[in-house]
């Protein structure tokens, strides 16, 4: 799998939906799916920041729970 691949969850609670891959990561063999898998992270004020405030970030998935449906090489 490689970035800009549209894959499919085959398992846990985003089960059923699709996207695109942002990312891969290869030593954890995660791939963080375009607006799925998303998780509240809270960020404490700093100076590019001020306020701080509660933000959602999409989270990785493990590669054995997504299956690919289209490859940008093909």
């Amino acid at each position: 799998m490689k970035t800009g691949d549209t894959v499919q969850v085959i398992a846990g609670d985003e089960k059923g939906k699709t996207g695109v891959i942002k990312s891969v990561n290869r030593s954890t063999q995660r791939v963080i799916v375009e607006g799925l898998n998303l998780v509240t992270k809270h960020n404490k004020p700093s100076a590019k920041n001020p306020q701080g405030g509660i933000t959602k970030i999409e989270a990785g998935i493990h590669v054995s729970n997504v299956k690919a449906i289209a490859s940008t090489n093909a």
